[in-house]
């Protein structure tokens, strides 16, 4: 038997080149079935989910976009009554907020949980349970946002919320509540895409397929993950402010106590700048996978065109204030995102370039795919000049918010996603019946999209330099902008006529019988492998950057088990771990099956933010216990002695079953989940010193930071609870572990109390001035995580006194300790900010 050979170098000849056992396939099939009729609702594997997530995602776009026609016909005429002002302003709003938050970023992870198991050549995706509560969230929320539009109920402060607008004086009603509370727990589920995204990108790709070797599609996944981890946040943090403001009066945002509304815009477009960008470049990675099938050639410049994805993920963070040239910044912050505005131009080409590289070296295939990206290039470029434009100050200055922003922002989303989404669909829908749609159809699908989109949006730029402002629900005759916007309306339907007769091919295609799918663009990645519920039959072993070109005969030894686990060595749902480099096999993963609770519990999710909203505060805390108890129960029927203690998935390799500590996929797992968790809390700091910048004198009058032995006694207390849970990590299978998980939980109850003992002899008054609601803020955050360790100690108890703590069940144990010491080291932070700040200040 041999455990380590193949880790280094794998070998030459097929992995499982033995006759199979005639009875493999069907104990493989067992554990993959997936379930019918009500138990539907219980499915997590990854094509499943990923088609759900796929058909809300675009049913989002089909609403959002009777919105946006609903606009265009109000705009239409000069002087129209069709909508009155308010019922125009939550129109636009929630086709905006549509749009960008439940149809954009939805539809690139939603095509990644599809895809990248298939084209990583794994089973599944490490986390599919988190997968299915992170569709289920977002699509039991996104609907119930919705409806909010029949009810009066729905934002009208635009999709960005800019207070003061958006604050209780301006807007007193339930309006932007179901927009802070409903868009920030849809969020969080893209976040929960995200961890589950980047854990399995780098932990589940096929033995060796190396990061040199990942296909370009995955490599823009990894990129947008990352960057959603880091972005995210401050929306979330933002949006807690805001509703903080205005459930509890404190004045994050208002001038008049010491708030600033910029404040708001500095977290908002901290994350809707790279949002862009989130949304562009798994767009981008879908162009570079498609390319080369149609050109029938490897991709020009790979190597440059993935360092250009991640160039644009660090440009992308440096140019929030690109949207805030107009919000009295100063003229040299100004200057250098100008610049840093112009130069993200200059990665972009150069992916632009290597596409264009690749069709010229190639021999192209004028099909439905190909027609969507030539329109892609065409608008996405000419979006991308009017991006160099707006970089310009002087520009920027005389088109903010006109009609030209409105045009450019078109021309760069709809250029840059949703052509290459809708070249995507024809491309990838073989893949679901084995039924390609038809290319007739497509022509005509085609140029009613491409015309229709720019005879709507490019006299949008001539009309917003003749002065039309943005969000006006009418216009007087006299202006001349008539027939700009008669124009634009026109060309409105006609783009959606191009989509309605799309969607008319999409269920022509789906009533099709099924055939065989077999490979019909002649692709070189591995999503092509024939597949099963249990996707590829064997894991293929990987020596190229282009697998089915490079490796002839893989398709049928893959299909006859000759590589790796080509059966089911526990009987359960399986996938190959491998090292996130050189993609080495480590370990034999063992999936979670199907099941009710990640249903249940983002349904309950979904009911607390929601009937909170509304103030039907009983059932609502039902619904949040229903979530938590049933997150409980999630994880603990996870984290199990797995039924064997290592595997053969290969004639030459055994591997262990499940890892410990840095080797597994569940630390990292809780290492990006913490990481969002710091990004978060810096935002909330970030907020602190911001407004301590403002004032003249810091801490302000009336105002005082309490006494620093409070501070030191509950940094001392945190640690405390630190040090127990270290005993604990070394007294695993010991009687005195509960005990030890309990004096933690102690600790850290106690370093909160301290705190509030502190912070309530100091007088804070976050009512009465923002410095003050900041700090609160601040502790806030810290008690939620007090909270979230007083479930855990107990809980950690109780599954050591259950006998489910032990040598191969130990990831509850680790990953709770993790989260302990950020806890621990987030407390002693909050107490730094708060005193060193106004020291600073001085």
């Amino acid at each position: 038997m041999t455990t380590t050979t193949t880790r280094d170098t794998l070998p030459s000849a097929l992995p499982s080149s033995l006759p199979r056992p005639p009875d493999e396939l069907e104990k493989l099939e067992q554990p993959w079935r997936r379930p019918t009729g009500l138990r539907f609702f219980t499915r997590v594997d990854n094509t499943s989910i990923g088609l759900l997530y796929i058909g809300t995602a675009l049913l989002f776009f089909l609403l959002a976009g009777i919105l946006g026609l609903m606009m265009r016909a109000q705009l239409a005429v000069p002087d129209n009554g069709l909508m009155s002002a308010s019922v125009y302003n939550q129109v636009f709003t929630m086709h905006g907020t549509v749009m960008m938050f439940l149809f954009a970023i939805p539809i690139v992870e939603a095509i990644a949980v599809f895809l990248l198991p298939n084209m990583l050549g794994a089973r599944d995706l490490p986390f599919p349970r988190l997968s299915a509560y992170a569709y289920w969230a977002y699509a039991i929320g996104g609907l119930a946002f919705f409806c909010t539009l029949f009810f009066s109920l729905s934002p009208d402060g635009g999709w960005f919320m800019y207070p003061p607008l958006t604050s209780k004086q301006y807007s007193p009603g339930l309006n932007a509540d179901f927009w802070l509370l409903g868009i920030g727990f849809i969020e969080i589920s893209a976040i929960a895409g995200a961890i589950e995204l980047i854990v399995g990108i780098l932990f589940t790709r096929a033995p060796g397929m190396t990061l040199s070797r990942m296909p370009v599609y995955a490599w823009a996944m990894l990129v947008v993950a990352v960057m959603i981890v880091f972005a995210f946040p401050a929306i979330i943090a933002g949006t807690t402010l805001l509703e903080m403001e205005r459930a509890f009066d404190w004045p994050f945002f208002i001038a008049e106590r010491g708030g600033d509304p910029v404040l708001w815009q500095h977290l908002f477009w901290f994350f809707g700048h790279p949002e862009v960008y989130i949304i562009f470049l798994p767009a981008a990675g879908m162009v570079s996978t498609m390319i080369p099938s149609i050109a029938g050639t490897p991709l020009v410049g790979r190597k440059a065109i993935i360092v250009a994805l991640v160039v644009v993920c660090f440009f992308s963070f440096a140019l929030w204030a690109h949207h805030m040239f107009t919000a009295g910044l100063g003229v040299m912050t100004m200057s250098f995102v100008s610049a840093a505005s112009m130069a993200v131009a200059v990665p972009t080409a150069i992916q632009v370039f290597g596409w264009i590289a690749t069709l010229w070296r190639g021999k192209v295939t004028m099909n439905a795919p190909a027609l969507f990206l030539g329109g892609f290039m065409f608008i996405f470029v000419l979006g991308g000049l009017t991006g160099v434009m707006v970089a310009l100050l002087p520009f920027d200055w005389q088109a903010h918010d006109t009609y030209f922003i409105v045009a450019h922002l078109h021309y760069v989303l709809v250029g840059g996603m949703v052509f290459p989404v809708f070249a995507a669909m024809y491309y990838w829908m073989p893949l679901l019946k084995g039924q390609r749609m038809s290319e007739r159809l497509a022509k005509w699908v085609f140029w009613l999209m491409f015309g229709g989109f720019n005879i709507a949006f490019f006299p949008m730029h001539i009309t917003g330099l003749l002065g039309m402002p943005r969000r006006v629900y009418t216009y007087p005759t006299e202006m001349g902008w008539d027939w700009l916007n008669l124009v634009s309306t026109v060309g409105a339907f006609v783009l959606a006529a191009g989509v309605l007769l799309f969607l008319v091919d999409v269920v022509r295609t789906l009533r099709r019988p099924e055939q065989k799918v077999g490979n019909p663009w002649n692709a070189s990645t591995l999503e092509w492998l024939p597949t099963e519920t249990y996707n590829t039959r064997s894991i293929p072993q990987v020596k190229s950057a282009d697998p089915l070109w490079d490796q002839p005969g893989l398709t049928e030894q893959v299909e006859a088990g000759q590589h790796y686990l080509p059966g089911t060595a526990s009987g359960r749902r399986e996938t190959i771990a491998t090292s996130p480099v050189a993609a080495r096999p480590t370990y034999l993963l063992i999936l979670p099956t199907d099941g009710w609770l990640p249903f249940v519990a983002a349904a309950g999710t979904a009911g607390f933010f929601l009937l909170l909203t509304v103030k039907m505060t009983l059932i609502a805390w039902a619904c949040g216990i229903t979530a938590v108890v049933s997150t409980v129960a999630w994880l603990w029927g996870s984290d199990t002695k797995p039924p064997i203690r290592e595997a053969r998935v290969s004639d030459t390799l055994v591997l262990p079953v499940g890892a410990r500590g840095t080797a597994s996929h569940s630390w990292w797992g809780t290492i990006v989940m913490l990481v969002v968790d710091a990004t978060i809390f810096a935002s909330l700091v970030f907020a602190y010193i911001h407004i301590s910048m403002r004032l003249e004198v810091c801490p302000p009058p009336a105002a005082t930071l309490p006494d620093v032995r409070w501070p030191l006694i509950s940094g001392a207390l945190l640690a405390a609870g630190s040090a127990c849970m270290l005993w604990a990590l070394r007294s695993l299978g010991t009687r005195r572990l509960p005990w030890l998980a309990l004096a933690a939980t102690g600790c850290a109850v106690a370093a909160f109390l301290v705190d509030l003992h502190g912070y309530g002899l100091a007088g804070l008054a976050p009512r009465a001035q923002a410095w003050s609601a900041t700090i609160a803020a601040l502790v806030s955050y810290q008690g939620l995580h007090v909270v979230i360790l007083a479930i855990a100690g107990p809980y950690l108890a109780a599954r050591a006194w259950s006998g489910r703590l032990g040598p191969s069940s130990r990831a509850t144990l680790d990953n709770t300790a993790l989260i302990w010491h950020y806890t621990t080291l987030q407390g002693i932070a909050l107490a730094l900010a708060v005193h060193v700040v106004p020291l600073l200040m001085e």
